[in-house]
């Protein structure tokens, strides 16, 4: 932490001498998804907000699709000066903290409300600076939604998937999770899953009613079952010696800017969890199964173990702040 508090002096100290007239500030950010959303959206409202209120001080330029970086190779690119902003998620950070964790966790958060509750807590916002010591810094929570899972049988209690391969995001906790229903979690760049599920090199994947929809995983996953198990969120990320390289008040221009972009792609988020299912349901091309509350729990008595055997790396008590966030 001293050292990273004696770079950001020796960077605000060259920022202040930088003018506000000088050469356009560069922003390239990368993000691995469609424009059509909720990250994308988010992207592309910040981009125009920018624009709106720095004019040519500050370019932005939007990578969308994995066009520049997959999420498991962006934080390295941020980490070298490749690209100044991302938003992957959160799971993409377990090489960095251990704490962000805590948003793989099953069963963990019963809502997107608990889990806003949570980020907006005192221990949520400082799970931003987790990632301080490796010269990055964390700049908001975005949502995308809750999990559910698809695949070509019909699912609806743990044993439905025993022995199946399911796509997962680069996480130990998520492959924890996987294996304790005796599924065979495989983890894969977000940009294979469509094909991998086209050719059946793989029998499903947990994603959320946006991502099922915009990426058309469901014209191959024939059943999609609701089980808002887990969360899919995103860190709208930055590299502190790009960051804390600006000038303060370009700083703080942004800051408010992406403050109001997230805002805006929450809402969107929260409108595509229900129009993006009912989308999928019309569509006539997978049948989406509700459990029963039986069912489902028994997911939960499945899943549930998974919080104790990563408890010593996420913190006891962030788990018990999480947990007090669905009251």
């Amino acid at each position: 932490m001293r050292k990273l508090a004696a770079i950001i002096i020796v960077i605000l100290s060259a920022s202040w001498l930088t003018p506000l007239h000088a050469t356009p500030i560069s922003i390239k950010f990368s993000h691995v998804v469609a424009e059509n959303t909720p990250k994308g959206k988010m992207a592309i409202k910040f981009r125009q907000l920018v624009e709106q209120r720095l004019g040519d001080q500050v370019i932005v330029k939007v990578y969308p699709n994995s066009q520049l970086f997959t999420d498991d190779a962006v934080l390295q690119a941020m980490q070298l000066g490749d690209v100044e902003m991302a938003a992957p998620s959160l799971s993409k950070f377990q090489n960095y903290t251990s704490k962000l964790q805590i948003f793989d966790l099953p069963f963990l958060f019963k809502d997107t409300q608990a889990v806003e509750k949570f980020q907006n807590s005192k221990a949520g916002k400082e799970l931003l600076k987790a990632l301080e010591r490796k010269m990055l810094v964390g700049l908001g929570y975005l949502h995308n939604g809750m999990k559910q899972l698809s695949g070509y049988q019909p699912v609806r209690t743990p044993a439905d998937i025993a022995g199946k391969k399911y796509r997962i995001m680069t996480s130990d906790v998520l492959q924890a999770q996987f294996e304790a229903v005796n599924a065979i979690p495989l983890k894969k760049p977000f940009s294979e899953v469509f094909t991998l599920l086209q050719t059946r090199a793989i029998d499903g994947q947990e994603n959320t009613w946006s991502n099922i929809y915009s990426k058309k995983f469901y014209q191959v996953q024939p059943y999609i079952t609701t089980t808002n198990h887990g969360l899919l969120d995103y860190l709208v990320v930055t590299s502190a010696e790009f960051w804390y390289g600006l000038p303060q008040e370009i700083r703080q221009q942004l800051q408010q800017a992406l403050n109001e972009a997230i805002i805006y792609g929450n809402q969107i988020a929260a409108e595509k969890s229900v129009n993006d299912r009912q989308k999928i349901i019309d569509s006539g091309k997978s049948q989406v199964i509700d459990i029963s509350d039986a069912e489902r729990q028994q997911w939960v008595d499945a899943m549930r173990p998974v919080w104790k055997r990563f408890e010593h790396e996420i913190g006891a008590d962030l788990i018990q702040a999480a947990i007090e966030a669905n009251q």
